[in-house]
């Protein structure tokens, strides 16, 4: 049942796509057709535009390092090369394969210190289906974009960095472009996350507010700030409230840089990270 309404919503939001609808993973979008180039990095609001139709695209974090004290243990965690590949398989349609190769996390108190490593839990795969606004304004929702991501979590973690249990979700990130060249985005998210206290799952649910703009004199740079809240039931956490802020910088129409970080407003959210990371699409 799940399987055909997906199979609906596909060929459904594929008819909105108008003239470039006939093309796919084996006739790719010509390059003069392509859109401009968006990322779901490195905000944590997704981005609803897919990547266009047999193309491929790598969203990647050079380094990530975060750094949280809770009550005297302090932790910090490096994630190396966390990257997300996304291949266009219909015009509005795209899939993504997300994995960290390697992190590093190290605990340390008064009295003890450890540290584990390996390939990271974090293996997901996710199906981008934009509804609307891929191409351009809609004759209904005018300057929006709206997509549906729903993702699945793979147990592959080495060792201690593993919870042995597939996971899963959806994301729901709607973009609008505002007044005075202002760009907004709102996206909520639900999380099947499983918790080892209680053998069971619960849920996370995530929703986040990012507002983005080009820095004046120097259009390729722009700057976003945007705030995170992890609202969790029956999963073993408490509330997590997040503010991040960042820079990107277009080198080209298929290339991009960004850095920037968080900071945790709430004591269970890591005190602060930082990132530098790249995107390119060919």
């Amino acid at each position: 049942m799940l399987f055909s309404r997906m199979i609906l919503l596909l060929v459904a939001s594929q008819s909105l796509a108008g003239e470039k609808d006939g093309f796919h993973l084996l006739n790719p979008t010509p390059r003069s057709q392509m859109r401009e180039m968006r990322t779901d990095r490195p905000d944590t609001t997704e981005s609803p535009i897919s990547v266009d139709a047999g193309h491929v695209q790598f969203e990647l974090s050079l380094v990530d390092h975060a750094y949280n004290d809770d009550n005297g243990v302090r932790s910090k965690t490096l994630s190396i090369l966390p990257t997300n590949i996304k291949i266009g398989l219909l015009n509005n349609v795209d899939i993504q394969f997300v994995l960290t190769p390697y992190v590093q996390s190290e605990f340390e108190a008064d009295d003890m210190k450890d540290t584990i490593d390996g390939f990271s839990d974090d293996t997901q795969i996710r199906l981008k289906v934009n509804l609307w606004g891929n191409d351009g304004p809609h004759r209904v929702y005018g300057d929006t974009a709206f997509a549906v991501m729903p993702f699945i979590k793979f147990p592959t973690g080495s060792g201690d960095l593993s919870n042995d249990h597939v996971e899963g979700g959806i994301i729901l990130p709607l973009g609008i472009e505002l007044p005075g060249e202002f760009g907004l985005g709102l996206m909520a998210e639900v999380d099947f996350v499983y918790n080892e206290g209680t053998g069971e799952y619960g849920i996370d649910f995530v929703h986040t507010i990012t507002c983005g703009h080009a820095i004046p004199g120097a259009e390729a740079l722009g700057v976003f700030i945007e705030y995170i809240g992890i609202a969790p039931h029956q999963t073993g956490g408490t509330y997590q409230a997040i503010v991040s802020a960042g820079i990107t910088c277009v080198m080209s129409d298929n290339w991009i840089l960004d850095f920037g970080g968080t900071v945790g407003l709430s004591d269970s959210a890591d005190d602060f990270s930082v990132f530098i990371g790249t995107s390119f699409r060919l």
